[in-house]
């Protein structure tokens, strides 16, 4: 076992994935880039396992995808096909702009979405840009195919609702976003760049006619063991004007409905509060600006 593997397979449909995690009995793994689970294997911070499944190449999921209001993102796509995808752009920003910024090329170009969500890490940047989209996952095992919301899939730090040993998270999905909507992300870091952020923001939101919130979605992480939603933040917003003054009142909302993070070589709690505090406003205002861009003109 050089490699912390014994046997690699690349399954052609998902029904054969499901049937190879069954055959190994909790000894193999499913993986997409691999630029997470096969760095922790060599570093020796998770055990050897028997085979690796990846998913990568069943046809079909290394796809974006149109499905009525939704845009479809197969287990395959890697975070450069969600950077550079037109639709992802314009009808999803908050996701193009966190798939952005994760690691390098070389991670983004062979990363996927999907490895993201399923390694269910507090802070993955991807992770936060579609919680902010209202994102939601299909979950493939022995019994079937099912959609749940990607917010109930998190049970902890590195811990999914998602069984590794039976079953295959094969897409994400999310509602474009439409006319008098508009969303944005942002990330604070250390100088080198490469290293999980010291907090990761997205929003979500929407318009009426009269430049009123109607509908606001906030992510962040790491603020606590799974990404946080800030329902709080998002209530006291609804139906008030999109000012620079409501949006500030909202950060402070979000800051006391959540208890911050401290790492002696991160950053400390109170520097992750005044990041919040910096740049939550300017996250929803960028997305109020964009909201805002997207309005129908009318005749």
């Amino acid at each position: 076992m050089i490699n912390g593997w014994n046997h690699y397979h690349t399954p052609d449909s998902v029904e054969q994935a499901v049937a190879l995690l069954e055959r190994y009995g909790g000894q193999a793994r499913v993986v997409g880039g691999g630029t997470d689970l096969l760095v922790e294997i060599r570093r020796g911070l998770r055990k050897p396992i028997e085979a690796l499944i990846d998913a990568s190449r069943i046809a079909g999921l290394d796809q974006v995808t149109r499905d009525g209001d939704y845009i479809v993102i197969g287990c395959g796509v890697t975070h450069t096909q969600i950077i550079r995808n037109p639709d992802i752009i314009r009808c999803g920003t908050c996701l193009s702009e966190s798939c952005g910024v994760i690691g390098g090329p070389q991670v983004r170009n062979s990363g996927t979405l999907a490895g993201n969500v399923a390694h269910a890490l507090p802070a993955g940047d991807g992770t936060i840009g579609l919680l902010a989209l209202g994102g939601e996952i299909e979950v493939a095992g022995p019994s079937g195919r099912r959609w749940m919301p990607m917010q109930d899939s998190f049970k902890g730090p590195g811990r999914s609702f998602i069984d590794r040993h039976r079953e295959v998270l094969t897409r994400l999905r999310f509602k474009a976003t439409g006319a008098g909507e508009g969303s944005a992300h942002h990330r604070v870091m250390r100088p080198q760049g490469l290293c999980l952020p010291i907090i990761s923001m997205g929003v979500r939101l929407k318009l009426d006619d009269r430049g009123r919130v109607q509908a606001v979605r906030i992510s962040m992480g790491p603020v606590g063991p799974v990404p946080f939603v800030a329902e709080e933040a998002m209530a006291s917003l609804e139906g008030k004007a999109a000012t620079e003054e409501h949006f500030k009142q909202a950060a402070e909302v979000a800051l006391s409905s959540v208890t911050l993070r401290a790492s002696k070589y991160r950053a400390s709690h109170e520097y992750r509060a005044r990041m919040v505090r910096s740049y939550l406003p300017e996250i929803l205002a960028r997305a109020a600006r964009r909201a805002v861009d997207t309005r129908d003109p009318g005749p």
